[in-house]
């Protein structure tokens, strides 16, 4: 009997080794569950490239390109970092890091006041070359900071965080409203088919279909456009210009891109303005608060624990050398990916090798242009099928971490006032216009800022009464 037990108990640990940090698990199931990750970053990875370096005239001086697979380059090296450390740097948490967006609002207006080109680009560069060791700094002084971080406060940040992807998740879902058929039946088919897809293996198959739904929900989704577009006319008419509907699958641009491409380093020469420097530089503060938040995240929704000490500051760390790092190859800053977070939330999926193979097929996207447009034809419905849920998952670990220690009136103050104020400035941003352009760049937005300031003064004003959690002034 005990033998039959132990060798029950052997089984079970060689199936559950994808949910352990440091399993071993074989290759090809490896890449598999690896290339999830991929998916879910690979189009956000870019945005921030396309808006900026569209605003600053990247294409006009033939820099768009070498940018782009520059970025996917980094996004993968700094993952690796992430993933497992170099010395103190690194989390060593199944963490995906690539290309912040939500620098773009401060950056989009400093490449406005400066007139924009690229001498703008390359400023905002040399703000973020500091930036990064700026955060590095800030993530060494973690650890006496992280009394200002118990659960109530990361579990918010982490569901502002949620909050403000529902509707990125939904946008896609939609095929991307910057599309003449955005909210089209055909998109919202697609979007419904590849989520309900992505539910039906999560919970009634098992194995790797089960662990991989997500992937071959996106896999699912690129077969459903290649049939739909045997049977539906490709392009539409508006004013007398001819239109592709957004979920066509363009291979066109798979046969046109390289084999085999060298990076470039330094393709846009850094610039150190203080026009630039001042206003990123506060942004790195707040997306050392995000890292702390999606850190947590991670720890809650696939490890149910919180983060330690060494994992935050490591982490915080390695967003910053990651950024500076990226600004060597013209590339924006480096920081930890939302977007997987409520994919490893959804999943549980941690172990570590896993997440290194999607890393590793980054980096060789910087080296082979055709496998990266293989995955940036995905139409923006198909993601946001797998969106909408990935992203809800990340609220779902902010809930599990507001409520981990209890809660009481003291929560529910810190909780119902931070995301008030954070989700409704996020969502209703032009409420700031009238107060000066900074204000909106950095509490506009997302809402995760004006959410975790308000979670850690509320955290430090009110503390909790032992005898019933009742809230008590500190100055009392």
């Amino acid at each position: 009997m005990s033998d039959q037990k132990l060798g029950l108990k052997e089984s079970l640990s060689r199936m559950s080794s994808e949910y352990e940090l440091e399993g071993r698990i074989p290759t090809g199931k490896a890449i598999i569950l690896g290339m999830q990750h991929v998916l879910a970053m690979f189009v956000g990875n870019l945005t921030p490239i396309l808006v900026i370096g569209g605003a600053c005239a990247l294409g006009d001086e033939g820099l768009m390109v070498p940018v782009i697979q520059n970025a996917m380059l980094v996004a993968g090296l700094v993952t690796l970092v992430q993933l497992w450390t170099i010395g103190p740097i690194g989390a060593k948490l199944p963490c995906v890091m690539g290309t912040s967006s939500g620098f773009i609002g401060v950056m989009s207006g400093v490449a406005g006041s400066m007139g924009g080109g690229v001498v703008a680009y390359g400023s905002i560069l040399g703000a973020c070359f500091i930036g990064g060791i700026f955060e590095v700094v800030l993530g060494f002084l973690l650890k006496p900071l992280r009394k200002f971080f118990p659960s109530v406060v990361t579990g918010t940040v982490v569901t502002a965080i949620g909050l403000s992807l529902i509707s990125v998740g939904i946008n896609s879902f939609g095929g991307g409203n910057n599309n003449g058929d955005f909210g089209s039946p055909t998109n919202l088919f697609i979007g419904f088919a590849v989520l309900i897809f992505i539910i039906l293996l999560k919970h009634f198959t098992k194995g790797i279909w089960s662990a991989a739904s997500i992937l071959f929900g996106i896999i699912f989704g690129y077969i459903l456009c290649a049939i739909l577009g045997l049977f539906l006319d490709h392009t539409y008419m508006v004013d007398g210009q001819e239109f592709t509907y957004s979920w066509v699958l363009q291979w066109g641009k798979v046969a046109s891109a390289a084999w085999v491409s060298v990076p470039k380093i330094m393709p846009v020469k850094l610039i150190f303005d203080a026009r630039a420097i001042i206003p990123i530089m506060i942004m790195f503060i707040v997306t050392a608060v995000e890292t702390v938040g999606d850190l947590s995240g991670i720890t809650e929704g696939g490890l149910g624990r919180e983060a330690t000490d060494k994992e935050l500051s490591g982490g915080v760390a390695c967003d910053g050398i990651g950024s500076t790092f990226a600004t060597l190859f013209g590339v924006l800053p480096n920081t930890s990916f939302s977007q997987n977070v409520g994919l490893v939330g959804m999943t549980k999926i941690v172990n570590l090798y896993a997440i290194s193979m999607g890393a590793i097929f980054l980096v060789l996207c910087g080296f082979i242009p055709k496998l990266a447009a293989i995955v940036q034809l995905m139409p923006q419905s198909v993601l946001g099928g797998a969106a909408v849920i990935m992203f809800a998952s990340i609220v779902v670990s902010g809930i599990q971490l507001i409520t981990k220690d209890g809660i009481h009136n003291r929560e529910v103050t810190i909780v119902a006032v931070s995301l008030g104020l954070g989700y409704g400035l996020g969502s209703t941003a032009n409420v700031l216009a009238m107060l000066p352009s900074w204000v909106s760049y950095i509490f506009g937005g997302s809402g995760i800022v004006p959410a975790a300031i308000c979670a850690i003064i509320l955290n430090i004003v009110l503390k909790k009464n032992p005898e019933d959690g009742e809230v008590e002034a500190l100055w009392d």
